[in-house]
């Protein structure tokens, strides 16, 4: 008997070229994540052009709950890990709002690979540790720090082609960590090697050099510099005069709070 060859492929990421809507004259909920404003365009979609994608917002904005969408149209349980993963006792958690969103969506893949990780620094050590436990031994990730082992878990995963999606990484990540998963990133938007979607608030991880960086606003996702992002503008004001911009936002915050 022959050797059972792994589904792959021998083009460059990305893989995931465009979602949209499954049937966009079909009536939706009207509740969250369906109130977001860019979905309320029928014509609305995603083009994915770049291995490496990086999706930027506010709080609130629906970045986070895109990624989840993926994540559920990729086949990743919608708390964190890959195929066949169930890290988290669904009775408990709390529902995802982009897990909804998913069954609405249709996908186009060129090829289809959905083999990969959904990454959650908020999930994180469940997952860890449901890898650990498994039989025969785990990869050991808990005898790391939490930036150490989310790093080492992105590294060894991301060595293999595949469909990564990560949410806020850098919250598990300190700047210098930042920095090595930015190196990480890199390597992959250059080699075509797989395909990353993260959502962020960190100008650091948004200045992976020639990943596609989008915005998302109420009429949908569109592209921006690094520069023009208003997380670039805060940052560099207050390396610029540290003490002077948190002394004017102190001042701003105590005269709204007094007009309230």
């Amino acid at each position: 008997m022959g050797t059972r060859r792994k589904p792959g492929t021998g083009l460059p990421a990305p893989y995931l070229r465009r979602i949209s809507w499954a049937r966009p004259d079909d009536p939706r909920p009207k509740d969250y994540p369906f109130s977001l404003p860019y979905l309320d365009d029928p014509g609305w979609n995603v083009e994915f052009t770049t291995p490496v994608t990086i999706i930027m917002g506010e709080n609130g904005s629906g970045k986070s709950t895109l990624i989840e969408a993926i994540a559920g149209l990729a086949g990743y349980d919608e708390t964190g890990g890959g195929k066949g993963y169930r890290p988290v006792d669904h009775s408990t958690a709390i529902a995802v709002s982009g897990t909804q969103l998913a069954e609405h969506l249709r996908a186009a893949w060129l090829p289809k690979i959905t083999a990969g990780w959904f990454f959650r620094a908020e999930t994180f050590w469940a997952v860890a540790r449901y890898l650990d436990d498994l039989p025969g031994g785990g990869p050991d990730f808990l005898s790391h720090s939490h930036g150490e082992g989310f790093l080492r878990v992105f590294g060894e995963r991301c060595r293999a082609q595949g469909l990564y999606l990560m949410d806020e990484p850098e919250s598990a990540l300190s700047p210098a960590g930042q920095m090595d998963l930015v190196e990480l990133l890199a390597d992959i938007q250059e080699t075509g090697s797989a395909q990353v979607i993260l959502a962020t608030h960190s100008p650091i991880l948004m200045a992976v050099p020639g990943a596609r960086l989008l915005q998302v606003t109420r009429l949908g996702l569109a592209d921006i510099a690094l520069e023009e992002t208003r997380h670039f503008k805060l940052y560099r004001a207050f390396c610029q005069d540290p003490h002077g911009v948190i002394a004017e936002e102190l001042r701003e915050r105590r005269v709204e709070r007094e007009a309230d």
